[in-house]
C-alpha cells in the first residue's frame, strides 16, 4: 500500500517534473487556446469539476473541443468540431494539465479524475484509490485509451460505463495504489508518450 513518505516522493517528482517542462508547454498551450477559440466561438481553454484527492473535488483544465450549437427546439448540441476530434485523438486537449499538476491537484501518473458519482461513491477497501492523486496518465489510462470508441458501440453506453469499465478501472487503480514504485511511474509515463 502506497505510503505517506511515497507520495511525498511522488510529489516532488511531479513538481519538478513539471516545472521543466511548464516553460517548454506554454506556448503550444496558449497557441492551441487560441485556435480553439477560433474554432469553437468560446474561449478555448475551459475548466471543469472533478473528483480528486481524499475525494475533494477540484478544477481541472483543458483545451475546448467541443462546439455549441443552439438547435431550432432550443437544444443545446454539444459536439467536437474537426481540430477537437483531432486534439482528443493525440491527447492534446489535455496539455493544459500541466498546470493541476504543478498546483497540486494532480500527478503524472494516477488514476484519471472522474466527474462526481464515482471516485466520490467509492466504499471499503476501494477508497484506497482516493490516497492518491488524478493523474494525467496511468494504467486504467492506458488499458482504456479508446473508451469513447468502446462506448459508442454500446448500446446503453452509461450502463456499460459503470457496470464493466468503472468497475475495471478501480480494480486498476486499487492494484497500482498497493504496489506503487517509481519505477512503475516511469514505466506508465513512457507508455504514454511511445502510445
Amino acid at each position: 500500500m502506497i505510503t505517506r513518505h511515497q507520495l511525498i516522493q511522488k510529489r516532488i517528482f511531479d513538481l519538478i517534473l513539471s516545472l521543466l517542462l511548464f516553460p517548454i508547454l506554454i506556448v503550444p498551450i496558449v497557441f492551441l487556446i487560441i485556435i480553439s477559440t477560433i474554432d469553437t466561438n468560446q474561449f478555448g481553454l475551459f475548466s471543469q469539476s472533478r473528483i480528486g484527492q481524499h475525494a475533494k473535488p477540484f478544477k481541472i483544465f483543458k483545451i475546448r473541443t467541443l462546439k455549441a450549437e443552439e438547435h431550432i427546439l432550443g437544444q443545446l448540441d454539444l459536439s467536437a468540431t474537426r481540430f477537437g476530434k483531432w486534439l482528443r485523438q493525440y491527447k492534446l486537449d489535455e496539455l493544459p494539465q500541466i498546470v493541476n499538476v504543478l498546483i497540486g491537484d494532480m500527478s503524472f501518473v494516477g488514476p484519471r479524475p472522474d466527474v462526481k458519482g464515482f471516485a466520490d461513491e467509492l466504499v471499503g477497501e476501494d477508497r484506497i484509490i482516493l490516497k492518491l492523486k488524478p493523474g494525467i496518465t496511468g494504467p486504467a489510462t492506458l488499458k482504456y485509451r479508446n473508451e469513447e470508441d468502446i462506448l459508442s458501440k454500446q448500446s446503453d453506453p452509461e450502463n456499460y460505463n459503470r457496470t464493466i469499465i468503472w468497475v475495471d478501472k478501480v480494480e486498476i487503480n486499487k492494484k497500482y495504489a498497493r504496489n506503487w514504485s517509481f519505477y512503475l511511474d516511469l514505466n506508465f509515463l513512457i507508455k504514454s508518450i511511445i502510445n
